[in-house]
C-alpha cells in the first residue's frame, strides 16, 4: 500500500530544489526498504509515501510543504 501526493505552489521559472533536497532524511529505513521518494515537477513536487515509516515521510513531506511556502502564499496537496 503506497499514498501519493502532488504538492502544488508556485514555483519560479528559475528555481534550484538544491536546499530543500538537501535537507531530507534518507528515503531508505535501516531494513532497506524504501520509505519514500519524490520527483521536482513543473508544478512543486510529486511525493509517494510507501507507507514503511510515518515520522520520516511525514518530516519529507513537511519539509517539502515549507519549501512551497517560501515562494507561494498557498500550497496544495492533492492526494492521488
Amino acid at each position: 500500500m503506497k499514498a501519493e501526493y502532488k504538492i502544488n505552489f508556485e514555483m519560479p521559472k528559475s528555481y534550484d530544489p538544491s536546499e530543500v533536497l538537501s535537507k531530507l532524511p534518507s528515503p531508505i529505513s535501516p531494513k532497506m526498504t524504501e520509505i519514500y521518494n519524490y520527483s521536482v515537477q513543473s508544478y512543486g513536487f510529486y511525493f509517494l509515501d510507501n507507507l514503511v515509516d510515518q515520522w520520516t515521510a511525514g518530516h519529507a513531506m513537511k519539509l517539502f510543504v515549507d519549501e512551497g511556502l517560501k515562494y507561494s502564499r498557498t500550497v496544495k496537496i492533492q492526494k492521488l
